[in-house]
């Protein structure tokens, strides 16, 4: 009789019982909202709106907060603050959202993709300084699923070289390095507020700089080209706000934001010590600098090798079935996604020299590639806000997987 619930057999957790529900919806999200309904003042500039981007500026240790429609739209504002247009090259990690790379080309930059780490999945330091052209004027860093890029070497690199570093913070609202959070660590950074992440308004974004010509840059170019204070030159731009109704469900989420990204962290780096003493089990590598880690999701390496030559996809599905939780792969590459696909646009056709810049095909990223093929296994962050004891279930799951391997033999990927 088979052990595993993939074949069959008695699932580690009860397949009933429910993971903790996100987003987090509660009385107090309601009756922001309804206050903010009964002000009569929905949109932007309100007081709602301020409060939260002062609150989440502290909570981030950085100076300046403008919260913005959403996390696309936070990277293109902070390209075009910084002055990166036409022709400019922005270096990129080939695995992100394709966002990150795709508002690069709506600000008519290139980005250039470069691979990765293979112990955090983020930006490599020494390919992406490999990569670096005359044309090069900016750095996005993507802090991505649960571990962050090297900051040391990425600040020290952009400084050496004169470049502009931007970090996409998508999956990262909390995280900090040396006790200062990210988004503050280059010149600009980028969050999404899209409804699956850890800080949401359903859908939105914000941008956090510590520089004052920036900042004000920044709320012109969300803001239709309005200046922040009156003398103030304005800029050619659009509509990209917040409205209040978004900054009350922000506001309601910040109250015990602490509190849980701590909890994340703590059950996750339990959680990876006991996954560390299973064979082919890796989890992503923690830099000695961070002194808080934020989950959007949390990830760990398998190495197909050391189970007998069972495909990850094949361990991936078994996962799930024990725990009831949807295990997934990595984003796809960005050289080869079905939603990264810039010639199916016919305004970025600027020339024949900007056409062939922005292909994604011509980049090679084999760590990318092993890892979104074989070797990731992540899992979305709301398990992590379950007791310890359920938690540890994902560790007691993949200890049963290896013990009885061989169930996992002649299933199809």
């Amino acid at each position: 009789m088979s052990t595993l619930a993939i074949r069959g057999g008695e699932p580690t957790r009860e397949p009933r019982k429910p993971w903790p529900a996100w987003p987090p919806a509660n009385e107090r999200a309601v009756q922001l909202v309804s206050d903010v309904v009964r002000s009569g003042r929905w949109s932007y500039d309100g007081p709602r709106e301020w409060e939260f981007a002062h609150k989440f500026a502290a909570f981030s240790r950085a100076r300046y907060c403008v919260p913005v429609a959403n996390g696309t739209v936070a990277i293109q504002l902070a390209l075009e603050a910084l002055d990166i247009g036409a022709y400019d090259e922005v270096i990129v990690p080939g695995l992100t959202w394709q966002a990150t790379a795709a508002a690069c080309i709506d600000v008519n930059a290139v980005p250039v993709l470069v691979d990765i780490d293979p112990e955090t999945y983020c930006l490599d330091v020494a390919k992406a300084e490999a990569a670096i052209t005359p044309r090069t004027k900016a750095i996005i860093v993507v802090h991505l699923y649960g571990a962050m890029a090297d900051m040391d070497g990425l600040v020290d690199l952009a400084r050496r070289h004169n470049l502009r570093l931007i970090e996409d913070c998508a999956h990262q609202h909390g995280s900090q390095w040396r006790g200062k959070g990210v988004g503050g660590l280059g010149d600009v950074g980028a969050f999404s507020l899209q409804e699956s992440k850890v800080l949401t308004s359903g859908e939105g974004g914000l941008t956090l700089t510590n520089d004052w010509d920036l900042f004000q840059k920044l709320y012109s170019l969300r803001n239709c080209g309005r200046s922040f204070q009156p003398g103030s030159p304005t800029v050619q731009s659009g509509n990209y706000r917040l409205t209040e109704l978004q900054a009350a469900l922000l506001l309601a989420q910040m109250e015990g934001m602490e509190e849980r990204v701590n909890r994340r962290d703590e059950n996750a780096q339990r959680l990876n010590a006991r996954l560390s003493q299973i064979p082919g089990i890796r989890p992503m590598k923690r830099h000695a600098a961070v002194t808080r880690q934020s989950y959007y999701c949390f990830s760990f390496r398998y190495d197909s090798a050391a189970w007998g030559g069972i495909p990850g996809p094949v361990f991936r599905r078994a996962l799930g079935a024990e725990l009831g939780l949807g295990v997934s792969g990595t984003y796809e590459p960005l050289n080869d996604c079905s939603l990264y696909r810039p010639h199916t646009k016919r305004r970025y056709h600027i020339s024949e020299e900007y056409w062939q810049a922005i292909d994604p095909a011509r980049f090679s990223l084999p760590v990318c590639e092993r890892a979104y093929r074989d070797e990731a296994a992540v899992i979305w962050h709301g398990f992590l806000l379950a007791d310890a004891a359920e938690v540890d279930l994902v560790a007691q799951a993949v200890e049963k997987l290896y013990e009885h391997r061989d169930e996992l033999k002649g299933l199809e990927q």
